[in-house]
């Protein structure tokens, strides 16, 4: 009988121009969810120096854009009131955008005094403020041992609200700008839900992989992979199935879901030979991972 996977790639054929998963056996990537969102706040260069020092192959961050267009590190379009404090320690009231403030006067806001609810595990840092990209890039570039760590950078974008931050073109144009460093281009790979943007930057970037979120649906993998000439799929935890992940790895598709936070969803994903994992909580990947031999 003709295999499963022989039989899809007969059907599908390799994507032109992608790189294939990872092979067996391979060391199964670690990434750190908005740095490690389960021990330090989020999207902080504290985060980034944890997962650094845990061991994580790559740090998963997100990108929003402020009033005068620089690039920095925030999950939300919106400030999180639950985990920022606005100037002068006050509470934040009320609805602020990211895009309404400058980065001086984003600079301002304290979003590693408070600890995430969600997140009793995490260590507060007072006085973090939320990084630009630069400031990152730069941590990777001066951190000793960190040469081989490479960055996910997620754009954020609300494609029914273009009013809050840039549209897919100029996300293009922007990210572009900040990547023009060719070691710079070589350490990342962008994602993002709103796949417009993935495709506007690989048309300007075609060396650079991205990756196609996927939330609460799944499509046809594969041929959303193809359309956008996505090196990576990123799907939903819950969603992702073993002949999903073989149809992906016979299309030459890496697959790196998100965000798995529990030995038992890190085994489910182990088992059906994902090629990295998001989580929250990387050093708590690592030793699983260890335990089990993989790494």
């Amino acid at each position: 009988m003709v295999s499963f996977l022989v039989l899809i790639s007969a059907i599908v054929g390799p994507l032109d121009g992608v790189d294939g998963p990872s092979s067996p056996g391979a060391r199964l990537e670690v990434q750190g969810h908005r740095g490690a969102r389960a021990r330090r706040p989020e999207n902080t260069l504290a985060a980034f120096r944890y997962a650094l020092d845990v061991g994580v192959d790559v740090i998963e961050l997100d990108l929003v854009v402020t009033k005068d267009e620089h690039l920095v590190v925030d999950h939300n379009l919106f400030l999180n009131p639950d985990i920022c404090l606005g100037p002068g320690a006050a509470r934040i009231r009320g609805r602020v955008l990211v895009r309404s403030l400058t980065l001086d006067e984003l600079r301002r806001y304290d979003c590693g005094t408070l600890r995430n609810p969600r997140f009793p595990t995490q260590q507060p840092s007072p006085g973090e403020r939320i990084p630009t990209l630069e400031e990152v890039f730069k941590l990777l570039e001066e951190t000793e041992g960190a040469e081989g760590v490479r960055l996910n950078i997620e754009a954020k974008s609300v494609p029914s609200r273009p009013d809050l931050t840039f549209p897919p073109e100029r996300w293009a144009e922007v990210l572009a700008e900040a990547l023009k460093k060719p070691k710079r281009r070589a350490r990342v790979n962008v994602q993002s839900f709103d796949h417009r943007i993935l495709r506007e930057l690989k048309a300007r970037l075609p060396e650079v992989p991205i990756s196609a979120l996927v939330a609460e649906s799944l499509p046809d993998l594969v041929e959303l992979a193809r359309d956008l000439g996505a090196e990576i799929i990123s799907p939903n935890l819950d969603w992702i199935t073993g002949p999903a992940v073989a149809a992906l790895h016979a299309a030459g598709v890496r697959v790196i879901p998100w965000t798995a936070n529990t030995p038992e969803e890190w085994a489910r994903l182990v088992d059906l030979g994902v090629d990295g994992i998001i989580t929250d909580d990387p050093a708590g990947l690592i030793g699983f991972l260890k335990a089990q031999g993989l790494r």
